[in-house]
């Protein structure tokens, strides 16, 4: 499930998904209820679901699936596509979370660019484009109160040596952040391991991206699952470079499902956060290992389980 995978299927929910009311969700509560035996308590920490997740007990639109994810114990969402969906659905997601006390985790500056060859050539158009979607961004962000959004700097270009590549990285993220930094905002870098062409994959070189930039509104987007596949090391790389780590996502390995499902141990890493006094957002980016409600039902269990490092 690559990132391009999950803003196809956002734009794709787009229109329908919003139709309809948030009062479709009581009866699924109780019967989730029933399976974790905790429906409603809140977690140790923020963990955010995504449109589509809950949707067999939710319905297909997404204002009922975020009451439900309420009535779960979630108290943030994550939505990569937002951006591209009209204003007025902004505006309804960001009312329900208000409502709700719900924080907005990360949506995605997507400029077009961000999976091609683009801001490591230094070229004009794609730093302009960039600067534009920054822009769209904050106001865009302001109708869900949300603060942090994703930044993909693109594919290497193996026409320039990789130090002028990361001297063009540099330049494009100081602009963005001059955007972001009056309002508060974050955008945050996310290392990626969908491909071999994409430039930051390892987290120390956005770490060296963002202590060039040297701003509050340019830090670390933490994928473990990506992180995972390719360098490991979880705890020690998280801790080498924990003062730009702003966000965090999460998806089991192999496999990007719910925790508990592969390799990682995520109650063994929940716990190091809480320990470390992480208060951020951790996004659910990982699909469903079953179908249906047993499988939605399954990804809740998970998390309380992994979720359970206090005792």
């Amino acid at each position: 499930m690559k990132r391009i995978e999950f803003l196809r299927n956002s734009f794709i929910a787009t229109g329908a998904a919003l139709a309809g009311s948030t009062l479709n969700a009581t009866a699924s509560t109780s019967e989730s209820g029933l399976a974790t035996g905790l429906a409603g308590k809140t977690f140790n920490l923020d963990y955010a679901p995504h449109q589509g997740m809950f949707a067999n007990h939710a319905g297909k639109s997404f204002l009922d699936q975020i009451q439900y994810m309420y009535d779960q114990g979630f108290r943030s969402i994550e939505d990569n596509g937002y951006l591209g969906r009209p204003v007025e659905e902004q505006k309804k997601i960001g009312d329900l979370l208000a409502k709700l006390g719900m924080r907005m985790g990360v949506f995605v500056v997507d400029g077009g660019d961000n999976w091609k060859t683009s801001l490591t050539t230094g070229k004009k158009e794609f730093k302009d484009k960039f600067v534009e979607t920054c822009k769209l961004s904050v106001e865009a962000a302001k109708r869900c109160n949300a603060k942090w959004m994703t930044v993909v700097p693109g594919f290497y270009e193996r026409k320039l040596p990789y130090g002028n590549q990361m001297a063009n990285v540099v330049d494009a993220m100081r602009a963005g952040a001059e955007i972001f930094e009056p309002h508060g905002l974050i955008m945050v870098l996310e290392t990626l391991s969908d491909t071999p062409e994409l430039f930051l994959q390892q987290t120390h070189e956005t770490y060296n991206v963002c202590k060039a930039v040297n701003s509050p509104s340019c830090k670390i987007l933490y994928d473990i699952y990506h992180m995972q596949k390719t360098e490991g090391n979880l705890i020690v790389n998280m801790d080498r470079c924990w003062e730009e780590i702003a966000y965090i996502q999460i998806g089991d390995n192999p496999g990007r499902k719910e925790p508990t499902t592969g390799e990682i141990n995520y109650k063994n890493l929940f716990k190091h956060l809480y320990n470390k006094g992480y208060k951020g957002v951790m996004g659910m980016e990982h699909g469903n290992s079953k179908g249906g409600k047993e499988g939605e039902l399954r990804v809740i269990q998970a998390y309380r389980e992994s979720d359970d490092f206090l005792s």
